[in-house]
């Protein structure tokens, strides 16, 4: 009895029979199934339905938009402010009199914590689709044989292993499916592997299927591709999650992996939320020991808490990340997940499907050669009215020749050419004819077809000459002998190689009074007129794309469904180096470890299957490449999802959409290229305030820490710092708008905890050398050394540290000299200049009173500019030792 496999080996499980149905004959199928000719009866159909479950695949529903929401608030600063805001809460609103209410604190935290989380939901919100899209097959039933009953058409859904089903052209295969037998049997699997040509199969048993790809099987055709022509009876082998396309969506309906930005945001936090979770408790213990009073010195460790979280972190974040969104937008990118833009600019490697992004996704007519080697009209002129007058199938390779219509133009081929009969194409044969009458009354039989079977046909080859016709008595034929048909061979080799499918044009004419029933028995005694080679060329953007991603630091490698020797073509003519190839059916023989050994040798993947596409960007990850994949196919959706930014098209299939982070309108890499620009500058404007916020909040802690043990009072109200703090963020809220240095664009960019620690470390104490100088010129210049003057060592020390954090925001966004070498974007310069003039004049207007702070006098601003000044040449110079010691600032 077949037997429904565990979870565990589920995939392995049906790969298995479905390589032992490939390889056995029609009578061991029957046996193999449990089924037979006549197909399967109803009651073990309900059995098998019990076993297997119905025929459709898994897929992952969209959450609400509540769940969306939720998901938006997620992040571990966002857990710091919300408990924060409710400390604030009870202790400044709550468990106080009524007289002495503040709710001022926790209004502020909540409304940037709401700010922050709206933003992201909404960016993403617009851009999330309902993943349906697997559910969307063309046609819902085929045609059944089942025992007792005629054949008849049956819902998709109610298909079982061992059921025998009847395709014919434009049928969807609805499982994974054995052949039995066929008829000129054509499958388009470029659902699955991304080739446009339609792919031959048979029912022909093969004996090495078990170490073979599956989709290289003749024998077997996959659920969800198409009939494109012929016709067959076929087993069902597997259905539902059990088969080929169902491996791929249930892949699709797991968790995404974290991507480098997940991690890398996640490592930072817990690194300055680990450095908050010190600092503050030792502040309260210092004030509470030194000062007794309890109370006050909790007020003043949240404020602190407050000041050393950086609250704006997750808005300035989201803030860049729409921007950037936007921005990409105008270069027809649409973001579908607002962290993709930072993954994008950490992009090291692109994996990329060959077809439409390197190709035109289009089979054209690349050569039409004479048997000399020679381009020559004359040989397409006969293709042409080959194309044109048969009746068949006519696929990629006749639409390529037919697109050349000025041909019909100068040769009036529907006039001049009468078809009086035609020899249909078939497998055995791979080849066709047609048979036309010509203006002189004679017949012309125009043949077409594979290499392998033209060539022993033809016993002369034609040199047609310069003239514009097609009479063949004006062309000299000689016999093709075995030194001409090696030549022809060579030449074949030589075009095949360069990644062309060939095919040999061959005629033969017939006295016009030959009876009009032709057969196969006349494809002989034919006279070679030459070849015809067809290619999906490279897009003439695609070079200089892959130049420009090579110059930003972004190796390329193509991984495809298509052959090795087109891709080698293709890599070679967009510019992409060539290390070593490596097919699908050789990477399914080596492990993990081994494949990760060797992986930085490989530039090219070929006959790729889609989960093997999805363990080459697991492994490249796993190497701690951030890794791109460009696909826009079925075969792509599970690669998308596993890299660290999925890129589909507009054009691309709905599940493959529903996979990416990011979806362009056009399938230009280039336009790829102003996305990781893009990416790189969002990133880095992150970091700037990552790593200004960490360090002056480093600083302040020292200074704090001093001013606490040494100061017979608080050194800032806890109002004043979170005013200070507040005003702080409002001048980095103009950030998302800076620039970057060029040569910061120039390489891939990722999160590094340890970067800003060492940051944080060398750069943070700077400001606590002023501080503490600004501290001496308060207690002993201006005698702000008791509790009744503290209000103006208050406000020194406010303005002071407000105008230190504020300028500084110049010195660090770049490695270069600020004001000289490198000057902020405008709104950068606009807001930094309100705020620290804001941060001036607040002593002297009505909100002093409200602050507790008092006018300061004149006289303190020459110190201020004095300690300002040294403030930056200090941080100015060691930023240069700094760069030189590391190799890095931001």
């Amino acid at each position: 009895m077949l037997k429904k496999s565990s979870n565990k080996n589920l995939n392995s499980a049906a790969l298995v029979k479905l390589k032992e149905a490939a390889v056995e004959n029609e009578k061991m199928i029957y046996a193999l199934l449990e089924t037979s000719e006549e197909g399967l009866s109803e009651n073990t159909v309900k059995d098998r339905l019990k076993i297997y479950g119905k025929n459709e695949i898994a897929t992952q529903k969209a959450p609400s938009w509540v769940k969306q929401f939720a998901h938006s608030f997620f992040n571990p600063f966002n857990y710091i402010l919300a408990c924060i805001a409710t400390i604030s809460l009870f202790i400044d609103a709550i468990l106080v009199p009524p007289s002495e209410k503040d709710f001022s604190t926790s209004i502020i935290i909540s409304v940037m914590l709401l700010f922050s989380t709206v933003l992201r939901f909404i960016q993403e919100f617009r851009s999330n689709k309902a993943a349906e899209a697997l559910k969307k097959m063309v046609k819902t039933s085929c045609l059944t044989k089942r025992k007792f009953n005629e054949s008849k058409e049956i819902e998709i859904t109610e298909i079982v292993p061992g059921d025998i089903i009847i395709l014919s052209a434009g049928d969807m295969v609805p499982a994974d499916c054995r052949i039995l037998k066929s008829k000129d049997l054509f499958i388009s699997e470029s659902i699955l592997t991304g080739e446009a040509l339609p792919v031959e199969k048979n029912a022909l048993p093969i004996k090495d299927a078990k170490d073979r790809n599956p989709l290289s099987l003749q024998n077997i055709c996959f659920m969800g591709t198409n009939v494109v022509s012929g016709s067959a009876i076929v087993v069902v082998a597997n259905t539902g999650i059990f088969t080929y396309f169902g491996s791929i969506s249930r892949s699709l309906a797991t968790k995404r992996p974290e991507t480098t930005f997940d991690i890398g945001v996640n490592k930072v936090s817990y690194l300055l939320i680990r450095f908050m979770l010190i600092m503050t408790p030792i502040i309260f213990l210092i004030n509470g020991l030194v000062k007794g009073d309890w109370m006050q010195a909790l007020l003043f460790a949240i404020a602190v808490a407050v000041g050393l979280t950086p609250e704006m972190l997750p808005m300035i974040v989201t803030a860049n990340l729409a921007k950037g969104a936007v921005n990409m937008s105008k270069k027809k990118v649409i973001v579908k997940r607002l962290n993709a833009i930072q993954n994008i600019g950490a992009m090291d490697i692109l994996c990329t499907d060959k077809t439409g992004t390197l190709t035109l996704d289009k089979i054209v007519l690349e050569t039409h050669l004479n048997v000399r080697g020679i381009e020559d009209d004359e040989v397409l002129k006969w293709g042409y009215l080959n194309s044109f007058h048969q009746t068949g199938l006519k696929n990629l390779l006749d639409q390529a020749v037919l697109d050349h219509a000025e041909v019909h133009n100068l040769m009036r081929a529907d006039e001049m050419y009468q078809k009086v009969d035609e020899i249909p194409f078939d497998f055995e044969r791979r080849r066709m004819s047609v048979v036309l009458n010509t203006s002189t009354g004679k017949h012309l039989m125009i043949c077409k077809g594979a290499v392998e079977e033209m060539l022993p046909l033809c016993q002369y080859a034609l040199d047609p000459g310069e003239d514009h016709s097609l009479h063949i008595e004006n062309d000299n034929s000689v016999p093709l002998d075995d030194v001409m048909k090696q030549k022809i061979i060579r030449m074949s080799e030589k075009l095949n190689a360069e990644g062309q499918r060939v095919l040999l044009i061959a005629i033969r004419e017939f006295d016009g009074d030959h009876p009009l029933n032709y057969s196969v028995a006349d494809e002989n005694s034919l006279t070679l007129t030459g070849f015809m080679g067809f290619l999906d060329p490279a897009k003439p953007s695609a070079e200089p794309s892959i130049k420009a991603l090579h110059k930003l630091g972004v190796e390329v490698k193509v991984v495809t469904g298509d052959n090795d020797i087109v891709a080698k073509k293709i890599c070679h003519d967009v510019g992409i180096p060539i290390n070593t190839i490596m097919l699908g059916d050789e990477l399914e023989h080596m492990s993990d470890d081994e494949l990760r050994k060797d992986m930085d040798l490989y530039s090219v993947f070929a006959k790729v299957s889609p989960l093997q596409k999805q363990r080459i960007v697991k492994i490249l990850r796993s190497k701690g490449h951030t890794v791109g994949f460009m696909g826009d196919g079925i075969n792509d959706a599970a690669a998308i999802k596993e890299a660290d930014v999925g890129i589909s098209v507009d054009t691309g299939a709905d599940i493959a959409k529903e996979s990416a982070d990011i979806i362009l309108l056009e399938k230009d890499l280039m336009v790829l290229r102003s996305g990781v620009i893009y990416g790189r500058r969002t990133f880095g404007n992150i970091v700037k305030y990552i790593k200004m916020t960490a360090s002056s909040n480093f600083g302040n802690m020292f200074s704090m820490i001093g001013a606490s043990a040494l100061l017979p009072f608080l050194p800032m109200l806890p109002l004043q710092i979170l005013t200070q703090n507040l005003l702080y963020d409002v001048s980095q809220s103009s950030i998302p708008w800076d620039t970057m240095d060029k040569d910061f664009l120039e390489k891939p960019k990722k999160w590094d905890a340890g970067s800003i620690k060492k940051f944080m470390l060398y750069i943070g104490p700077l400001s606590s050398i002023f501080d503490y100088v600004t501290f001496a010129v308060l207690f002993f210049i201006f005698k702000a050394n008791t509790p009744e003057q503290q209000g103006l060592f208050q406000t020194g020390w406010f303005v002071e540290g407000l105008l230190s954090q504020t300028l500084i925001v110049h010195i660090i966004r770049t490695k270069k000299i600020p004001f000289i070498q490198s000057w902020a974007a405008t709104p950068v310069v606009a807001l930094t200049s309100l705020i620290m003039l804001i941060g001036i004049l607040i002593p002297f207007t009505p909100m002093a009173l409200y602050l507790k702070m008092q006018p300061l006098p004149l006289s303190y601003f020459p110190y201020l500019i004095g300690i300002l000044t040294g403030y930056c040449v200090l941080t100015q110079f060691v930023k240069q030792w700094f760069i030189r010691k590391f190799g890095q600032w931001l």
